[in-house]
């Protein structure tokens, strides 16, 4: 069986063992939905900077528990499906599936993180947040404490 092609033998192996289910990918489950979300925050004033990149990672990797090769790559995937996504609602219906509607202000918190990282606060940036805030059922109030909240944090 050494000589045998790998890929014959993954076939035959599938006759002897019985077949499992795969884990669901993270696209299905909305995990790169909020990651995408999150690129989306980071690039609202079209300046995707390196300090945004980083707290990128910093949150996948607290939420997801991740390591931080993990991160990149599920951010990179990420990053190529917020460019392929047209609009936000598609994104904040899938994250609305997996997050449930009292964690969601701690989404919040994570994408104000992400637009607060570079020092600065942009009127695209605030607009898309009352968009994304308004698409998982919150209100400006619960956007504007949760950004009240990460610049405390921050200082």
């Amino acid at each position: 069986m050494r000589n045998m092609p790998e890929k014959t033998f993954e076939w035959m192996r599938g006759f002897f063992n019985p077949a499992r289910k795969k884990p669901e990918p993270p696209a299905e489950s909305g995990e790169l939905a909020l990651v995408a979300l999150l690129v989306r925050a980071a690039r609202a004033n079209d300046d995707y900077d390196a300090r945004q990149i980083a707290q990128i990672d910093t949150v996948v990797a607290r939420r997801f528990g991740l390591g931080p090769f993990e991160c990149v790559a599920l951010r990179r995937r990420a990053e190529t499906a917020e460019g392929q996504t047209g609009d936000t609602v598609h994104l904040t219906r899938q994250i609305k599936a997996l997050v449930p509607f009292e964690e969601r202000d701690v989404l919040l918190r994570d994408l104000w993180s992400v637009i607060l990282a570079d020092g600065e606060r942009h009127d695209a940036e605030n607009g898309m947040m009352r968009l994304v805030s308004n698409l998982l059922g919150l209100t400006d109030r619960d956007s504007a404490f949760a950004r009240q909240e990460v610049q405390r944090d921050m200082v």
